[in-house]
């Protein structure tokens, strides 16, 4: 069985699709963070299910090998993405310290009228 690079891109973007809903339907993934990965899904659905549109992209671009478009695509998703993770960590990171420190004080604050 011979299968080409549009078809396995296919596969894989539905079996993708179908992991990503099922982790959030587990509670495993928040909706928030799987929305751009449906959305990433989608758009690597409707790109490899009409060469037409990889083709014509590709020559716009002149890119020689049209399904390396895909492969491009991908990469600049996965950079977005996770320079969109870093954002989210930094964030965290700050909430976490100022929780901490908020903590820090209020059981200072404790054992200053337990200590009364």
């Amino acid at each position: 069985m011979f299968f080409n690079v549009y078809t396995i891109s296919i596969i894989f973007t539905v079996l993708f699709l179908f992991t990503v809903i099922e982790l959030v339907r587990k509670n495993k993934l928040q909706e928030k963070y799987s929305l751009l990965w449906i959305f990433m899904s989608i758009i690597l659905l409707i790109l490899s299910s009409t060469p037409a549109i990889i083709n014509t992209l590709a020559g716009w671009l002149d890119i020689k090998n049209p399904p390396s478009l895909l492969f491009l695509f991908g990469l600049v998703y996965l950079i977005i993405y996770n320079l969109h993770l870093t954002v989210v960590i930094s964030k965290q990171s700050e909430n976490i310290t100022r929780l901490a420190q908020e903590v820090a004080l209020l059981k200072e604050k404790n054992s200053r009228n337990d200590s009364d």
